[in-house]
Formats: structure tokens, C-alpha cells, sequence
């Protein structure tokens, strides 16, 4: 469906709907004033499905909804353009998500050919609207970028970084203190930015444009720091400073590590990362409860890991081992390799005392360096929760939609990733038709001379 029609297709909805006692007519508004698209990075139907068993109070009989079941309202297809195949990365699917057009492997809201591609943001801005981001991962990275920049391979960190100066977003929350030297915060502080460095400064912070980074590269494992809920406090804290833009605002919200998590097979880190993005889903699902002219869309860029709820031939799944671990596999291994009496701790951090066979292995695998015993920490959790995994990239497998607020219907039923972008920018105000994209004649047609980039495995 082109964008023409779907505006075409929002003038024609209804301007009222009948209340529940079907007496009487309630006014609702057609069009979203706000909006927010979350993006859990590599979350594929298996992450939501896990992640309910793992939220299950075991002491009664049924078991409970969790938001993504509460908020599902249909499913996505994710493919990139036709030269990089059928499995997308997240540069391809961030585009794909951010301008509404197909494009290569590692593009950066690039079309094949790497012309520019006009984004979500960049429309939302012509329309006199606040922009944000709120990540988990670098703020310079593929999801986050293609919202936000324009390059021709995701791998350019620097070049993103510094184009972020000309992204006029109101809000950037997240990681990548290593890719904004001292002398590129000054140039941000020049054009108003409030540089933050400390996750505590940001209670100080009321009104104004801020940069925020909170770590080195990555925020740290959710599972690690349990009480911090970070992405939670970026979120809130995003919608706090976005909501003084009078005329309405959209904001882009990813749960970044969750991905990360199923490229290292780490089932663990992954129910960590899905814990903490759910809670962010509730704070903007608080905040459209609250507020009837904002619309939130949540949905995975594609699948990481192809994780199964069980292997080895076996039909059970164990996420109580899951539910008592008191630390992430790497904080496991650096602590391991740490102390020479490594045994008893590690246990204390299972929750669960490995067979003198599994203490052998793991002995063997701390004599090879902390990411062989960090992975042999993983295989154990795999083994004790009965957890399989058939790769450290990704798969091609369609992925979930979840949306509230108003027109949240249009996101019903089956839809590509495109589709997705187009009908974002479909609710925008009639001002965005002043920024004209830059497109490819056809939005699925592959370009020859674009050449796709190599997936890299780990920071996907």
C-alpha cells in the first residue's frame, strides 16, 4: 500500500466509535499526535515466547500474559533488498524500518545505489516535531543510525557519530563514549546539547536537548544490574524532555542487547534484555494510557540465534534455572578467572552446583581464556534449562507487531517491515509532504551496483 492511500485511507476513518455499553458515541482521535516505535534488536517469536514461560509464577495453574501478549497485533516480514537474499541485518531492517524502502546489508537509510533516503525522523522534523532515541547499545549504531543518518556501511561509527550533529534530535540516550571524543562533545555543546557521561545526571535534567552516554560501548547486562533498569529510565526520561514539543513528538526506543545476547547463544543474558525491554514497553504503555494522542509500535528488525524452547530431542523447557542466576555468563567468566578458588563462587552464581564432569570442562575451558569459559558457562545454563540454538546470526523468520493508541489498528495482521515505515509516516502531520525522499523507482528492485556489506557477527 503506497503512502498516498493510506492517507487517503486515515481521512476515511471513523472520528467517533461506539462505547462499550454500545448507547453512546465517544470521540477518539484518527491521527496520534506522538510517536513511538520500539524496536527489541533480534527479538524473534521464540524471545517473546521464552520470556513468558521465564515471567510464569509457577504456584498457579494458568500462566500469565506478559505485555507482548497483551499488545500483539500482527506479524512482519524482514527480508532485505534482493541482493543480500532473505536474511536482513540490522542496518537493512533499521532502513527498511526508518525510510520504508528496501536496501543491502550494512546500508545506513542508503538505497542500492547508497543515495539517501529520506527517514521517519527526518519527515517528523519537517513537520515542526521533536525527535529522540533511547538505546541500549552505542547510539551510533545500525538500528539507531538509519534513523538518524545516512551512510553507506554501518561499520563507519565515527562518520555516524559526527553526522548526529545535523540530526537536530532533541534526545540521544544510550552508549558510545569511545566514538564522541571530547572535541565532538564540545561541538555538540556548541549547538545546545546538554553532554551527560553519568546515568545519575540525568535527574538533574528537565528541559533541552541532551546527549547522554552512559558507557563505553554498550550499557551493561540488565541481568548484572538488576535494580538499575536503565533502558526503563532512558525511555522515561526521553518522554519527559520530548513531551515540552507542543506540536507532538516521535521516538525511537530499542532494546539493543537482546540481539546481542542471541548472537552469543546466551539464553540467560537474552531473558535479561527481554525483562528490561518489557518493562519499557510499560512505561510507554503507561504513558499512552495516559495520554490518548500517542501511538506506540513495538517490533523486532528480525530474528537473532534461531533459539528453540527445547532440545535434544527432549519436550520440556526449565526456565526456573534461568529465573535464580545471579549473573550474566561474562560477569561469571571475568569473576572465574579472576580468583584461583573460582569453584564455590560460580556456583553461588548458578544457584545450582555443577557435577564434578561439568567442573571438569569448565576447569578445561578457564585454562583457554574468559570467552571458552565463558561459552562453557553458557552450554551448562543451555543444558540445565534443555535450550537450543542454531546459529550466531540471524535467520529469516518473520517477526511480531505490537502496537496501542490511536490507528493502532492499521498495524493488524500481516505486513512487511516497509509497510510498517509507510504507515509511521502516513500519521504524520500534512507538513511532512515538505520534505521530499530521495527513493529508488521501485521499492523492492534490487540495484546492481550496490554492493552488499558482510554481517558482522557479534554487534549486529
Amino acid at each position: 500500500m503506497s503512502l498516498r492511500h493510506l492517507s487517503a485511507l486515515l481521512l476515511c476513518l471513523p472520528l467517533c466509535a461506539m462505547a462499550a455499553d454500545g448507547n453512546a458515541l465517544v470521540k477518539t482521535n484518527t491521527k496520534p499526535k506522538n510517536l513511538v516505535i520500539m524496536i527489541g534488536d533480534g527479538m524473534g517469536p521464540a524471545y517473546t515466547s521464552a520470556y513468558r514461560y521465564f515471567k510464569d509464577n509457577p504456584e498457579t495453574e494458568e500462566i500469565e500474559q506478559t505485555v507482548f501478549d497483551r499488545l500483539l497485533v500482527g506479524m512482519a516480514s524482514t527480508y532485505p533488498a534482493r541482493e543480500s537474499g532473505y536474511v536482513t541485518d540490522s542496518a537493512a531492517a533499521a532502513t527498511a524500518l526508518s525510510t520504508g524502502y528496501k536496501s543491502y546489508n550494512g546500508a545506513i537509510a542508503v538505497d542500492t545505489e547508497h543515495k539517501p533516503l529520506t527517514t521517519l525522523m527526518e519527515h517528523a522534523r519537517g513537520a515542526g516535531l521533536a525527535t529522540g532515541i533511547a538505546v541500549s547499545c552505542q547510539i551510533n549504531h545500525a538500528t539507531p543510525a538509519a534513523f538518524l543518518s545516512h551512510n553507506d556501511s554501518r561499520r563507519n561509527y565515527d562518520a555516524i557519530a559526527e553526522s548526529y550533529l545535523d540530526s537536530d534530535a532533541q534526545v540521544l540516550l544510550g552508549g558510545g563514549q569511545r566514538y564522541f571524543p571530547d572535541a565532538l562533545l564540545a561541538r555538540f555543546r556548541d549547538k545546545g546539547y546538554q553532554t551527560l557521561s553519568e546515568f545519575d545526571q540525568l535527574d538533574g535534567i528537565s528541559s533541552g536537548k541532551v546527549l547522554g552516554l552512559f558507557a563505553d560501548v554498550q550499557l551493561p547486562w540488565a541481568m548484572d544490574e538488576p535494580q538499575a533498569h536503565k533502558l526503563s529510565k532512558l525511555t522515561a526520561k526521553a518522554l519527559e524532555l520530548l513531551s515540552a514539543q507542543e506540536q507532538g513528538f516521535v521516538l525511537l526506543v530499542e532494546g539493543s542487547l537482546i540481539d546481542w545476547a542471541g548472537h552469543g547463544n546466551d539464553i540467560a543474558a537474552a531473558m535479561g534484555e527481554m525483562n528490561e525491554f518489557a518493562n519499557a514497553i510499560e512505561v510507554v504503555e503507561q504513558y499512552v494510557r495516559s495520554h490518548g494522542d500517542t501511538l506506540m509500535v513495538v517490533t523486532a528488525d528480525h530474528n537473532t540465534g534461531g533459539m528453540s524452547i527445547g532440545a535434544a530431542g527432549e519436550y520440556k523447557w526449565t526456565p526456573e534455572v534461568l529465573r535464580t542466576l545471579n549473573a550474566s555468563p561474562e560477569t561469571m567468566a571475568t569473576m572465574a578467572l579472576a580468583n584461583e578458588d573460582w569453584q564455590q563462587p560460580l556456583a553461588q552464581q548458578l544457584a545450582f552446583a555443577p557435577s564434578a564432569d561439568e567442573y571438569a570442562e569448565l576447569a578445561k575451558a578457564r585454562m583457554q581464556g574468559k570467552d571458552v569459559l565463558e561459552s562453557a558457562i553458557k552450554r551448562l545454563i543451555d543444558v540445565r534449562s534443555n535450550t537450543g540454538w542454531t546459529t550466531g546470526g540471524h535467520t529469516g523468520v518473520d517477526v511480531q507487531v505490537f502496537a496501542a493508541g490511536p490507528a493502532s489498528s492499521l498495524f493488524n495482521g500481516h505486513q512487511d517491515n516497509t509497510d510498517i515505515a509507510q504507515k509511521l509516516m502516513s500519521l504524520l502531520p500534512r507538513e511532512a509532504k515538505k520534505s521530499v525522499a530521495t527513493t529508488p523507482d521501485a521499492k523492492n528492485e534490487p540495484q546492481a551496483e550496490a554492493q552488499p556489506l558482510k554481517e558482522q557477527v557479534v554487534t549486529n
